[in-house]
């Protein structure tokens, strides 16, 4: 059997906490290791045990949960650690500001136990994951008002290096299509389709699958409609 996925709790919340760790704790695919009531305890607490996943509220006491998974994702000692923003909004300012902080996950605090539990294996295999009501309504929002960008945006020529089938995948990815739905949208095998997307993911130096969703934005290659099935 491997060993249980090591997190960290990040939430002002200290009922909300407990109620994780015993969730967590209670499946044997789980630990945490460590909790943290603001953003900069959890920074802390993150380089202190250096877990797979974090669990980070957005809202918390001296630094919010943006600016702890940034210092997080830039840290090259923790390449490792993924990050999973948690919300009671379905899509709020935080959404597209959570990607673009290295977030590999934005869910709803009132996701199921088990899907929850899920979610935190998914991320620490290197997928991104978003609440499909979040992508949709995140996809709707930046298509009527693109945020300003707080960080530089997507190098115009590593795009450029993408053949013509790759650019149409990284679309399908920033759209919130899995895999598998890529390839039954392009008629390929799902190999091939993860093939296309772990070469996109080199090529365009990016982190993972969750990077990939602000950089197909930001390259212009989301249109309306392209995550509804045709």
């Amino acid at each position: 059997m491997s060993e249980p996925v090591r997190v960290v709790l990040a939430d002002d919340q200290a009922l909300l906490r407990a109620g994780f760790r015993a969730l967590l704790d209670s499946d044997p695919t789980t630990t945490v290791v460590g909790e943290a009531a603001d953003g900069a305890e959890a920074v802390r607490v993150v380089r202190e045990t250096r877990p797979d996943v974090v669990l980070m509220d957005v809202q918390m006491p001296r630094m919010d949960g943006l600016a702890a998974t940034a210092e997080i994702t830039a840290d090259p000692a923790l390449a490792g650690t993924k990050v999973i923003v948690l919300t009671t909004f379905e899509l709020d300012e935080y959404v597209f500001g959570a990607l673009r902080a290295g977030a590999s996950g934005f869910l709803l605090k009132d996701i199921e136990p088990q899907a929850l539990i899920d979610a935190i294996g998914l991320v620490h295999e290197g997928q991104a994951l978003l609440a499909p009501q979040v992508t949709r309504r995140l996809i709707e929002a930046y298509l009527v008002e693109p945020p300003a960008p707080p960080a530089p945006t997507v190098d115009d020529a590593l795009v450029a290096q993408l053949t013509p089938r790759e650019r149409e995948i990284l679309a399908l990815v920033g759209a919130g299509l899995s895999n598998h739905e890529i390839a039954e949208r392009l008629v390929l095998s799902p190999l091939t389709a993860k093939t296309h997307v772990s070469r996109i993911l080199t090529k365009l130096d990016a982190r993972d699958r969750a990077q990939l969703v602000v950089l197909a934005y930001e390259a212009g290659l989301v249109t309306a409609g392209a995550g509804e099935a045709s």
